[in-house]
């Protein structure tokens, strides 16, 4: 049997603390990547997530300001975005707004009282915001991303 000498042996432990570091840093590369992954998609899907609420909102606002007027106003608070239509000299209201987290519809009779859970949720949101600016135009603030509304009715 061959003895190994002590020189054999600092190579051989050299080399596994060299295996070691470099497994260990390509671990480090990949957490680090796969991190960074995560962030881009979250942040990627957080803002489609904005651009489909400001284009539903936008359709709504297109095929709902026939014979209606839009406007911003209060609803138990929170600022909503309204959609008055008549039917049969009954007014009605469908609310856009955002509750808890989350984006609701709520469509109702003028001059009922509801909550804010009782609407139709939409989507799930951070914040919403609607803006009431000169010449009848509307600001709606979704994040980071906003649309610009311009009423027939305004």
């Amino acid at each position: 049997m061959v003895k190994a000498s002590g020189g054999q042996k600092v190579d051989t432990a050299f080399v596994l603390i060299i295996f070691c570091a470099f497994a260990l840093s390509v671990l480090m590369v990949l957490m680090l990547g796969a991190s960074v992954y995560k962030n881009m998609t979250e942040t990627s899907r957080d803002a489609q997530d904005e651009r489909t609420l400001l284009s539903f909102i936008w359709t709504k606002a297109k095929n709902g300001d026939n014979e209606g007027r839009i406007f911003v106003g209060e609803f138990n608070g929170l600022s909503a975005l309204y959609f008055e239509e008549k039917f049969d000299d009954a007014k009605y209201h469908t609310m856009i707004y955002c509750y808890d987290g989350w984006v609701y519809e709520l469509f109702t009779e003028a001059g009922l009282e509801f909550l804010p859970p009782d609407g139709e949720r939409v989507m799930e949101i951070d914040a919403l915001e609607f803006e009431e600016l000169e010449y009848g135009l509307i600001k709606v603030s979704a994040g980071a991303k906003s649309l610009l509304l311009s009423p027939r009715s305004g």
